[in-house]
């Protein structure tokens, strides 16, 4: 294990009381690089950790905003100045008529931007590894247990007085984790031939596989039988009858089938 670089210490504790009580003391004790894993939400466990609110929502904010402004100008601009139309007798500048498209840019560029910022900002995708990943402390915060792990990077790390401070929040197993050499050693790129030959790949897949859904699929038997059933359309030409038509007019001297007379004829309804 000398040879090997540390990550974090980390402790194992057994109710939810106690891994809030571990969480206060830590936070308390002026540690900022730690985080705390549990099989399922804990309630007052951002309370007890003394977490601030998350920069992601200021991201949704800006970009809404952004396609809001965007929407409105490009509408305003493309039938005021570029195009002027009018339509219905209503003003060049009909705002009711633009608020569906502001609702729906603002929304659909929030949105994205959220999730690029998440996963590529703050996950740092494609890199999906972890040092508590394949650990003890792992599979046990992931089925009955509660962990807390503090980093070795934080500036008040000392190994012996935090193994002092988890013996004396109960904790029940300490566990110290280390950096995986291999993964460490990694340093995957976005732009990395074989990410975006994998981007590609599924690119193709998934073109090919509507293309051939929506192009060829669809007339296939017995996919057709909505559009190839064997009837005559009145509407249509029909080769098989002399005047070429598929309407075909009553013959005469004959009543249809189930048609009886009309019994009131010439008489008041």
């Amino acid at each position: 294990m000398s040879d090997k670089v540390l990550y974090a210490l980390a402790a194992i504790f057994n109710t939810p009381d106690e891994i809030i009580n571990a969480a206060k003391k830590v936070s308390e004790a002026g540690y900022t690089n730690y985080d705390v894993n549990t099989p399922y939400p804990v309630h007052g466990m951002d309370g007890a950790m003394k977490l601030k609110p998350s920069k992601l929502g200021y991201v949704a904010l800006v970009f809404g905003l952004t396609g809001t402004i965007l929407a409105l100008t490009f509408m305003a601009w493309t039938i005021t100045v570029d195009y002027p139309l009018v339509i219905g007798g209503k003003p060049y500048f009909a705002f009711p008529a633009y608020v569906p498209i502001m609702f729906e840019v603002t929304v659909l560029l929030a949105a994205i931007a959220t999730v690029v910022t998440m996963l590529f900002v703050l996950f740092k995708f494609p890199n999906n590894s972890h040092p508590i990943h394949d650990t003890v402390y792992m599979k046990k915060v992931s089925s009955d247990k509660y962990g807390l792990f503090i980093q070795a990077d934080d500036p008040n790390f000392d190994a012996a007085k935090i193994r002092v401070l988890f013996s004396e929040c109960n904790a029940a197993e300490v566990h110290e984790i280390y950096y995986d050499e291999e993964e460490a050693a990694v340093n995957p790129r976005i732009f990395e031939p074989r990410f975006i030959g994998l981007l590609v790949a599924v690119f193709i897949v998934v073109s090919g596989t509507v293309y051939f859904s929506l192009n060829k699929l669809m007339f296939m038997v017995p996919f057709n039988w909505m559009m190839e059933q064997e009837k005559v359309i009145p509407q249509e030409s029909y080769a098989f009858f002399a005047d070429g038509f598929g309407m075909r007019t009553p013959p005469k001297g004959t009543v249809s089938r189930n048609q009886e007379d009309y019994e009131f004829y010439g008489k008041p309804e």
